[in-house]
């Protein structure tokens, strides 16, 4: 199937972004706050995207199935992922106005750069492909960071987000739509755009941790 030899191809950068430094810092409580102000206002800014690629690549398809679930999963987003973010802009005091005046930084504008291209060149299955990274590592590294959690509150609920149940839940459904649109003929192709999301999740962490600006 496509997502056993996506997996396999990126079983080395998928373990970088498990053991990255952002991610062993939240689970043992020193992450600086600040620093995951920063990844919150920039993961918004992403998840605003993330969720139009959704749109336009249901927009897109000739299987009505694959549409509906993408627009599900649009509006999944929106009333779930993004409002849980919503709780945490009010415990840290994030206001419209700061998420406003800080621009995408230079990784987040081109990881969703790479998904309206993998959208533009490969259609509906190129838009599938490069957005299961995110959810599927995310759900990983969730499931993994259970075991221990994190002494620090509003990082636990981060984790519990990722390891609850409708969040897991979802991950055969997006399995099972990514192999249905990988073809033979596609399939080399979707394996180099799900291999760059992949290298832009682990980027992301970084981005973080840099308070990467312009």
């Amino acid at each position: 199937m496509f997502t056993n030899q996506a997996h396999a191809a990126t079983l080395t950068s998928w373990a970088a972004s498990k053991h990255h430094p952002f991610i062993q810092a939240l689970q043992a409580g020193t992450l600086p706050a600040a620093t995951f102000r920063y990844y919150l206002i920039q993961d918004h800014h992403y998840l605003q995207e993330f969720a139009t690629i959704h749109d336009l690549a249901a927009d897109q398809a000739t299987d009505s199935q694959a549409a509906h679930q993408l627009r599900a999963g649009a509006e999944h987003l929106r009333q779930g992922e993004m409002a849980v973010r919503e709780t945490f802009f009010h415990q840290l005091a994030i206001t419209d106005a700061e998420i406003a005046a800080t621009p995408m930084a230079p990784t987040g504008y081109a990881y969703t750069s790479h998904l309206y291209r993998s959208l533009a060149t490969l259609g509906t299955a190129g838009a599938v492909v490069a957005l299961l990274p995110c959810y599927w590592l995310y759900a990983e590294i969730g499931h993994d960071l259970a075991h221990q959690g994190s002494p620090i509150p509003i990082y636990q609920a981060w984790i519990d987000t990722y390891n609850a149940d409708d969040y897991a839940g979802e991950m055969p459904d997006q399995l099972a739509l990514a192999n249905r649109v990988a073809t033979p003929q596609n399939t080399p192709a979707l394996l180099d755009v799900f291999q760059k999301s992949s290298w832009y999740e682990l980027h992301f962490w970084q981005m973080a941790l840099d308070h990467e600006t312009w």
